[in-house]
């Protein structure tokens, strides 16, 4: 397992919430006559709205899409954070990639005075030998 595979579940929710960002402008966009969505083309009229409408349905079904490539992405995390036979890098693993917390975070989380450099470093050794 790599760091960036242990990231796949982070970067999968950052994704999920720029979409529901998206979503919730497109639906304002359609509820109001003068919504100004950046990055959105500018029309006025049924057409417009009929767009807005489509967009509406294409985010809402890539985001169950990744709601559902989410779910199992954090499946396969927790079982292999669970097939760790050490304790402390367990909790490591969980605070950084299930949890989602900084590094300094980890480190305070877990306590015993490590620092946020001593536990990113624990998990590269980690990663390395396994």
């Amino acid at each position: 397992m790599t760091i960036h595979e242990l990231s796949q579940l982070y970067q999968l929710n950052r994704e999920i919430e720029a979409d529901r960002q998206r979503l919730a402008e497109l639906e304002a966009a359609a509820t109001s006559t003068s919504a100004n969505i950046t990055g959105m083309p500018h029309g006025t009229g049924v057409s417009n709205k009929t767009a807005i409408a489509a967009d509406i349905a294409d985010i809402r079904s890539e985001i169950s899409r990744k709601l559902d490539r989410m779910s199992a992405e954090y499946r396969r995390l927790l079982a292999y954070i669970n097939s760790v036979d050490d304790s402390f890098m367990r909790q490591v693993l969980t605070y950084r990639f299930v949890d989602g917390l900084t590094w300094y975070q980890v480190a305070m989380s877990v306590g015993g005075g490590n620092t946020e450099g001593s536990v990113k470093m624990a998990v590269k050794r980690f990663l390395a030998k396994n």
